[in-house]
C-alpha cells in the first residue's frame, strides 16, 4: 500500500491528505436539517449528516488529493451509528481510489494489540470465514508501550500489505512534556524515530517503508532532524494551516526526490467555507470551498518545495 500512495502523490502532485474529522458544528444547516428529517435529532441522523457531509467533500476533492485521514474519534462520539459512517466512509473513499489513514492512535500489547491491528488493519476469522472490519489502507499508532505494542502491527500489515504510522514528536503544544525529554542526553522523539527505521527496515516497499512517522509542522527543527534519521520512512505531518504550519516550514520534511511526507490538513479544508478566503462560496456550497482550500494549500507546499531547490 505504501506503493500505491507513493504512485497517488505523484499523480495528483499533492502531498497533502485531508483529515475528515467532522464536529457536528462543521456541518452545514442544511445537511444536518436534512439528515434530522430522516432519522429525527438521533446519533443516526448526526452519523447521517456526517456522512453526508464527507461525500460532498470527497466528491469535491478526490482527483485532487492522494489521501484521506479520519479521526475515529469523531464518529465514536456517536455511538455504534457513528461507527457505521466512519466505515462508510472508509469503503466510499477507497471506491474513489483513495488511501485511507485511519487515524486511530492505538497502543496496547499482545493480544489486545493484535485485536486492534485485526479490526483495522486484517481479517477477523469468524468461523470458516473471514472478515474485514474498517479494512483502512493504514493506521496511526502509539508506540509508548515499546515493541510489544507495535509488532502486532507490523505482523498484520505485512500480512495484508498495509502500513503504519508511528507518533514521533507530535504537533500539539505540550508534546516537549514527555516527547522532548533527554533519554542519555538526547531528546525521546529521537529514540523512537530510530526505532521506526529499524521497524521500517525490515518492511520496505519499492523506495519507502510500510512504516512511517507523524511528525508535527509545528516543529519544523525537529522534522530536519528526523528526516536524516528516518530516510526511507514517509512523514505524516500534522499541524498545516489551522495550528501554524506553512508550505515553508515543510520542506525539511521531504527527501531529495520530493517525496516522503504527506502534509495533513483537517478543519482548514473540511470547513473552508467559514474561513474569510472562502466565504464567498457560502455554507450552500462547502464541498467547492473544500475544493479550493485543496488548490491553495497544493500550490503552498509545492511552491515552498521549488523555492528550496
Amino acid at each position: 500500500m505504501i506503493n500505491q500512495l507513493i504512485e497517488n502523490i505523484k499523480r495528483t502532485k499533492a502531498p497533502i491528505v485531508v483529515g475528515l474529522d467532522p464536529m457536528l458544528s462543521y456541518v452545514p444547516e442544511q445537511v444536518q436539517k436534512a439528515a434530522f428529517q430522516e432519522f429525527g435529532e438521533t446519533l443516526e441522523g448526526a452519523a447521517e449528516a456526517i456522512w453526508q457531509f464527507n461525500k460532498a467533500i470527497v466528491d469535491a476533492t478526490y482527483d485532487l488529493i492522494p489521501a484521506v485521514k479520519p479521526q475515529i474519534a469523531m464518529y465514536e462520539q456517536f455511538g455504534v451509528p457513528g461507527l457505521a459512517a466512519y466505515e462508510k466512509t472508509v469503503s466510499y473513499c477507497q471506491q474513489k481510489g483513495l488511501v485511507v489513514v485511519g487515524d486511530i492512535k492505538r497502543g496496547d500489547i499482545g493480544s489486545t494489540s493484535e485485536a486492534y491491528a485485526i479490526g483495522h488493519l486484517g481479517h477477523v476469522q469468524v468461523g470458516s470465514k473471514s472478515y474485514a472490519g474498517f479494512h483502512e489502507d493504514f493506521a496511526t499508532i502509539n508506540p509508548y508501550m515499546g515493541s510489544d505494542a507495535v509488532n502486532p502491527f507490523i505482523k498484520v500489515c505485512k500480512e495484508e500489505k498495509k502500513g503504519l504510522f508511528v507518533l514521533v514528536k507530535t504537533s500539539n503544544p505540550s508534546s516537549g512534556d514527555f516527547q522532548d525529554r533527554l533519554v542519555d542526553g538526547r531528546p525521546l522523539y529521537e529514540l523512537v524515530g530510530e526505532k521506526v527505521a529499524q521497524w521500517g527496515d525490515s518492511f520496505m516497499g519499492d523506495s519507502y517503508s510500510y512504516v512511517g512517522a507523524v511528525v508535527g509542522a509545528t516543529y519544523p527543527e525537529q522534522g530536519k532532524a528526523l528526516r536524516k534519521i528516518m530516510p526511507h520512512a514517509m512523514i505524516l505531518v500534522p499541524g498545516y494551516g489551522a495550528q501554524g504550519g506553512q508550505g515553508k516550514d515543510l520542506v525539511h520534511f521531504f527527501n531529495e526526490d520530493g517525496l516522503g511526507a504527506i502534509v495533513n490538513s483537517s478543519r482548514g479544508i473540511i470547513a473552508a467555507y467559514r474561513q474569510e478566503a472562502y466565504a464567498r462560496f457560502g455554507a450552500e456550497h462547502f464541498a467547492d470551498a473544500s475544493r479550493a482550500a485543496v488548490e491553495a494549500m497544493t500550490a503552498d507546499i509545492q511552491g515552498a518545495l521549488e523555492a528550496a531547490k
